[in-house]
């Protein structure tokens, strides 16, 4: 039998981002993006994870995870801090997959991130997105926005997650965090009301649905600042990911609406370094300027990446000169950014020249 808490103790002591613990296989862990088995532990048994999710979330929620087969939660085990969890069915038994969240919010220049997207906890109202894949760090800076307007400003902060990750301690901001499923049904009921609590800044854990989508728009229309995520790989495929959500009959207005709201896209995506233990970040940053607007009022969203190329003066940059600062400095290999380029033969020939 395995002890979950002693799980954990040496996922969290092996500085493992991710565990995953599926019956038949030694549970496995996440370090700096290696998947590594934890052969200390024997192999998981369907009794294992059954008891592992019924200790965390009690009888009560398992009954939903047997009814909608998945099931969603953070967990929080006394000194070790708390987990982001996903409990699902494969091969009709349950498997587990834990994100270890850090205890305390890391500040943004530990995150590598640049000055322009710092100054996103800035903005007096609009929408910002932080997208990127699974596991890309989107979180993390959004929690890292957060916290940066709540050590300065007196904002009135509202968070609707799912789960809720790093826990917060109102500073200089109020800060209200709601998660879905025990605070809130659903992200588009959290938000619909939260919009009735005279908040200042929203944070919407993602923008997945229509109803979800309109109304995170429509806070961002009427005076709020709202950050949100979505999985899309730039910042042009983000646009397009939101138009689609909407009706074709529709999709001419939110492009109007969006040319009018949305402030900055920042995809990321997450790089182990090879200067030292640890992850960094590449990001493809747009910033809606007028040229930015009108390409999207327009859905001219095939300009948008070479807009991006040419206004680094302002803060903007592409995935792949990301990248390529990441190696040149020193931080990742040069295999490592050929995987992960958008355009490898060209930023091949840039490094050469």
């Amino acid at each position: 039998m395995i002890d979950l808490r002693e799980l954990l103790t040496i996922a969290v002591q092996s500085d493992a981002s991710d565990l995953h613990v599926v019956p038949a296989h030694h549970p496995m862990g996440v370090i700096n993006t290696e998947l590594r088995p934890m052969e200390q532990f024997p192999i998981v048994e369907p009794e294992d994870t059954q008891r592992m999710v019924i200790e965390m979330v009690g009888e009560k929620r398992f009954q939903r995870l047997l009814q909608k087969r998945d099931l969603d939660f953070s967990t929080q085990l006394g000194e070790l801090g708390r987990f982001r969890v996903n409990a699902h069915f494969q091969k009709e038994c349950i498997g587990i997959a834990f994100r270890v969240v850090k205890s305390k919010v890391p500040p943004m220049e530990s995150l590598l991130l640049p000055p322009v997207v710092q100054q996103l906890a800035n903005l007096p109202r609009g929408l910002v997105l932080v997208t990127g894949p699974t596991g890309s760090g989107k979180s993390t800076t959004l929690a890292s926005l957060i916290n940066s307007m709540n050590n300065r400003l007196d904002r009135h902060i509202i968070t609707v997650e799912d789960p809720v990750e790093y826990l917060m301690t109102s500073n200089v901001s109020l800060i209200e965090q709601r998660e879905v499923g025990s605070d809130v049904p659903t992200f588009a009921s959290g938000l619909r009301h939260a919009l009735r609590q005279a908040p200042d800044v929203i944070l919407v854990g993602e923008m997945r649905d229509l109803e979800t989508t309109s109304a995170s728009l429509t806070a961002a229309e009427t005076g709020h600042l709202v950050f949100s995520t979505l999985h899309t790989q730039s910042a042009s495929q983000t646009v397009e990911r939101v138009v689609d959500i909407y009706p074709g009959e529709q999709q001419k207005y939110i492009l109007s609406m969006l040319a009018n709201t949305l402030r900055a896209v920042v995809t990321q995506t997450l790089f182990k370094r090879v200067d030292q233990p640890g992850m960094v970040p590449a990001l493809e940053i747009m910033l809606c300027t007028s040229a930015v607007r009108n390409c999207i009022r327009e859905h001219r969203l095939h300009e948008i990446p070479n807009i991006i190329k040419t206004n680094r003066a302002v803060g903007m940059t592409s995935m792949d000169e990301s990248i390529k600062g990441l190696y040149l400095n020193g931080y990742i290999t040069l295999e490592s950014a050929m995987e992960r380029a958008m355009d490898p033969q060209s930023l091949r020939k840039a490094l050469k020249a």
